[in-house]
């Protein structure tokens, strides 16, 4: 089995309400979504949803990575090479992770159809019978976000997650509203996505969050500042979560000597794919570190492809992967019945992609065929 033609289609995923963090606030979703067919006539699909602020990518540069670079450089190949797939495309160009997560994606969804198994059983099994997720509340005033906390709750959410960032003041208002709508028995976390400037900025916060009981407080300054991280952590009692400031096995290794981070956030679009992330999701077992698989976003293909290694992992014990929930229009048809996401036992991803729909949310088209 080999690739032999891969389509590219650039969509725009529109969001039923805009999705506001710290650093940027979306109407739409930008994503990549990727289709490799063999010359056994098999089809798989993997996502790129890229960030400029986190992977350093932007969606048409994406696009013009894997058309000019990464799918040439692996058309011929066998999908289950994975090895070797990384290999190549680690050679064809540095970083661009998003880009290659998406053709590692679609190797594992060939994979899994090839053998009629779904990818949680090609790397682990399936440790967790079911897996959860939070309600992903955006920036907004304190009473607004307490009144869509408590209706969260009612809907059946078991734990939030609050988007901050914005101003460390403010912020805590916004935590102590919310408290004040839900109690003090659902669980909280908050998302600063860098936006608390300094580690003594974010020390000063954190501490008066304390009565609150967060949960753990995520990626609360800039990403290069495993230094101030590790300040962070030493200073507060509440659990520090690394995101933006971990993409690969080289910064967990740092974030693991200098003592940065209680816990980390695995997003495939950071790490380039389900086999780093697999290899990750391990690294911080030996360390002692639980992890979440969280996302940037993504439709039901790359949102199922987080799940599935979530699903084989018992170091795994959050996941953050509410994109299609947040879409009022989405291109698969992963299913969440709250407070649990069904993830199916169906070949590959498990997902069913709806043609005529990513047709009508397609911006672009590329296509790329193996010559031998």
């Amino acid at each position: 089995m080999k690739i032999v033609q891969a389509d590219i289609y650039g969509i725009h995923l529109p969001l039923k309400s805009p999705f506001v963090i710290s650093y940027s606030s979306y109407d739409y979703m930008p994503s990549i979504i990727l289709r490799l067919k063999t010359d056994e006539g098999l089809v798989g699909y993997g996502e790129a949803v890229p960030d400029e602020h986190v992977t350093g990518e932007t969606f048409f540069g994406v696009i013009n990575i894997l058309k000019h670079h990464l799918l040439p450089a692996i058309m011929g190949q066998n999908p289950f090479s994975i090895e070797q797939i990384h290999h190549i495309l680690d050679q064809a160009i540095y970083a661009n992770p998003s880009a290659k997560a998406a053709i590692d994606i679609a190797c594992y969804d060939l994979m899994g159809k090839f053998l009629s198994q779904p990818v949680y059983q090609l790397i682990g099994g399936a440790v967790h019978e079911s897996l959860t997720f939070p309600a992903v509340l955006s920036i907004d005033d304190p009473d607004v976000m307490a009144q869509k906390a408590k209706k969260a709750i009612t809907e059946g959410y078991l734990y939030l997650k609050l988007k901050l960032g914005r101003d460390p003041q403010e912020d805590v208002e916004r935590v102590k509203a919310i408290r004040q709508a839900i109690g003090d028995k659902v669980t909280i976390c908050i998302d600063i996505n860098q936006g608390w400037v300094n580690y003594s900025q974010a020390i000063q916060a954190i501490e008066q969050l304390t009565s609150y009981h967060v949960a753990w407080v995520e990626q609360p300054i800039r990403i290069q500042d495993i230094d101030g991280l590790a300040e962070i952590k030493k200073h507060t009692m509440t659990p520090i979560m690394a995101d933006e400031s971990v993409h690969d096995g080289y910064q967990l290794l740092e974030i693991i000597k200098k003592q940065a981070a209680d816990r980390i956030n695995i997003k495939l679009m950071k790490c380039g794919g389900i086999y780093p992330a697999v290899h990750m999701a391990k690294m911080a077992e030996f360390a002692g570190l639980p992890c979440q698989i969280g996302s940037m976003v993504e439709s039901s293909i790359a949102s199922a492809a987080g799940y599935h290694v979530a699903k084989s992992h018992r170091n795994i014990t959050h996941t953050e992967l509410t994109g299609p929930l947040l879409f009022s229009k989405d291109i698969g048809d992963l299913q969440y019945t709250l407070p649990y996401v069904e993830l199916t036992d169906r070949a590959g991803l498990g997902i069913e992609v709806d043609k005529q729909q990513l047709h009508e949310l397609m911006i672009t088209q590329e296509t790329i065929m193996y010559s031998s």
